[in-house]
């Protein structure tokens, strides 16, 4: 074992870079009563989480997991946070405008599932950390989206970034095109300096939002966000929300295109995040016409499945709607009398907003 709890820091920051992450830090792993989990535990109880009720996840007591890390694992003693930067050369979706094509964000661009690139990462991290600490009493975990950790708000802890008017983790040199993963561990680090808020003055994400989903700054309503809304959401889009939603057939990423820490965020030369052909702009009337088989071949180890083919046909046929082009009503009046009622509702829709 490293002779200092120093060296051993310094050993899992090297480790994490060699692995492949652009960025690590440690955080104290119990966070006593910090705002911003307190805020968590108030935004799912006003009901912002929408249908996403993995986020309510309680323990016995009927505490927030993810707001009661102490209670969930209490052994743990520190949260290790790394960030793996995702952003490609390519142009935002503020500088793209074709009406016949689909906006798929950033993040699912690549022909990997984000979060298994991520998860092996940490995984090499915590083999070059449990082989340094040779002690068969340590224990640790590592989690990508699905532990019982509010990550954004460890990273901010950590040093890794500050958490962003639009509730973005957001690095003063990398900006917010970030994958976060993290690895509980038993051991007592010394954490690192929390990150400053850098956000200023400036209110350019919660001013771009086209369906308004930022209540306050820091705090999105989810069940108006054109991610929640492309990808969590089942069944019928919000009428009222419809016209916003623009050609987002799969995410969003407006609030992060206009931010000004995002300007020179460099591209990643990672493999797993250069943009697939089918996944970067597909032409609408292909999305809506996906069978089944189509859907799995072109989408296998993406997340772009979350969607699921019903929502995917859903939200391209929307898009038709918003795109201004009469050319798509021939095939919309085919897809009205879809077998998915979800698709043919929108289809009616769709129609109706193209007069």
């Amino acid at each position: 074992m490293p002779s200092s709890v120093a060296q051993l820091e310094a050993l899992v920051k090297e480790a994490a870079i060699e692995a492949g992450f652009d960025l690590a830090g440690i955080a104290p792993a119990r966070l006593g009563d910090s705002r911003e989990l307190r805020f968590f535990s108030d935004w799912i109880a006003a009901g912002r989480a929408g249908e996403m009720a993995y986020l309510e996840a309680r323990d016995d007591q009927r505490r927030l997991k993810r707001a009661s890390l102490e209670h969930v694992a209490p052994w743990a003693r520190s949260v290790i946070v790394c960030g793996l930067n995702y952003n490609t050369a390519h142009p935002r979706s503020t500088e793209y405008h074709d009406p016949e094509r689909g906006w798929i964000s950033r993040y699912a661009w690549g022909p990997a599932d984000y979060h298994e690139v991520v998860m092996d990462r940490l995984r090499r991290v915590e083999a070059r950390l449990r082989e340094a600490v040779a002690d068969p009493a340590l224990e640790t975990r590592c989690y990508v989206d699905t532990g019982p950790v509010v990550e954004r708000v460890f990273a901010a802890y950590a040093g890794v970034g500050w958490i962003g008017k639009n509730t973005c983790l957001i690095n003063q040199r990398l900006g917010s095109w970030l994958f976060l993963g993290v690895i509980l561990t038993s051991l007592e680090l010394a954490p690192d300096l929390p990150a400053l808020d850098r956000c200023g003055s400036c209110t350019r994400c919660l001013d771009a939002c086209p369906t308004q989903a930022f209540v306050a700054p820091h705090e999105l309503d989810a069940t108006r966000c054109i991610s929640y809304l492309t990808i969590e959401k089942r069944g019928a889009i919000p009428e009222e929300l419809g016209p916003d939603m623009g050609n987002h057939v799969f995410g969003c990423d407006i609030c992060q295109d206009v931010c000004p820490w995002n300007r020179k965020a460099p591209a990643s030369s990672a493999p797993e995040f250069q943009p697939h052909p089918e996944r970067v702009h597909p032409a609408l009337v292909w999305l809506a016409c996906l069978s089944e088989e189509d859907f799995r071949a072109a989408f296998r180890g993406s997340p772009i499945r979350r969607a699921k083919r019903s929502g995917l046909r859903r939200n391209a046929v929307v898009a038709m709607g918003n795109s201004g082009q009469r050319g798509f009503v021939p095939l919309l009046r085919q897809l009205v009398h879809d077998s998915d009622p979800v698709v043919a509702e929108h289809a009616e829709w769709a129609l109706r907003r193209l007069g």
